[in-house]
């Protein structure tokens, strides 16, 4: 967007001499959300914190068996990693936290072993999602943390709405969402529900305080959403400040900021649908293109 990377340093960091994870069932979505944020309100900040709802975990465990609770309404996969003895202080303190916002169970990786198997089904969700849908859409969102369940509930009564499934996976302990809605693209209508479906999660997680991206950029498919997110003088700022590093308009033309005439109509189309809220663009006495 600004600028052309021709060299990059890095660093080496040493691998921890010990990880352990814990994996929390909870019977209720909402418990499960209010635990992530007093895991980070205990002043803990694990190595790696994730949420998966009810759907996702059959998914997962019919895939890779990883041993998940398919009883839950969501799991959290919390780990610790370090010396042992710090390893061992924090697992004990995460699992008196999970245990105080109603986990109703608790298991502790013993060995590596059962610390990547606790993992696979994780790192599987999307080829799993693959395996019970011919597509899907992961859409990227991201809210604060007190709100994760306010937005598993609001996605159930999307699901509802657009007659179509969403499995959940959360970066939890940022927040980050990556509801994947499955669909099948050889039907016109379900990919155009589908479209409407990601765009709903995306607005509704800024109306909940967060953002339409947590981690995978906006480019082009989040065009419209960014117009709900920021008003014509926010995007007039950011279009500003690209302009002075890239005045010619050759470094990624037409992606991450709307143009003004995109806001607007997209505006029109949100009040038509019977959907209204938008801080539509109109109104900024702009350059060409911009918004």
């Amino acid at each position: 967007m600004l600028a052309v990377t021709t060299e990059v340093t890095v660093k080496l960091i040493p691998k921890p001499l010990l990880a352990r994870c814990i994996m929390a069932s909870f019977d209720d979505v909402r418990k499960a959300g209010d635990a992530v944020a007093a895991v980070i309100a205990a002043g803990i900040i694990p190595a790696g914190l994730e949420m998966m709802d009810k759907p996702m975990t059959a998914a997962v465990e019919d895939f890779v068996h990883a041993g998940y609770d398919l009883t839950a309404e969501a799991i959290l996969l919390c780990e610790s990693d370090g010396t042992p003895e710090e390893v061992e202080e924090e697992i004990g303190r995460m699992s008196d936290v999970l245990r105080a916002a109603g986990a109703t169970a608790i298991s502790v990786s013993n060995d590596e072993a059962e610390r990547l198997r606790f993992w696979s089904g994780r790192k599987n969700a999307f080829p799993a999602s693959g395996r019970i849908s011919p597509d899907y859409m992961c859409m990227d969102s991201t809210i604060p943390r007190k709100r994760l369940a306010d937005i598993l509930l609001a996605i159930q009564e999307m699901e509802k709405k657009y007659q179509l499934r969403c499995a959940n996976v959360f970066h939890a302990g940022d927040g980050n969402l990556h509801p994947l809605i499955l669909f099948d693209a050889n039907d016109a209508d379900q990919l155009h529900r589908c479209e409407l479906f990601g765009a709903d999660i995306l607005e509704t997680s800024v109306a909940m305080g967060g953002t339409v991206t947590g981690e995978h950029g906006v480019g082009v498919e989040k065009l419209n959403s960014m117009c709900v997110q920021f008003s014509a003088e926010e995007n007039a700022q950011m279009l500003g400040l690209k302009h002075a590093f890239d005045p010619a308009g050759l470094l990624n033309p037409g992606k991450v900021i709307p143009t003004l005439n995109r806001c607007a109509e997209y505006g029109k189309m949100l009040v038509r649908g019977g959907r209204s809220g938008i801080r539509s663009c109109r109104g900024f006495e702009g350059g060409a293109g911009f918004c």
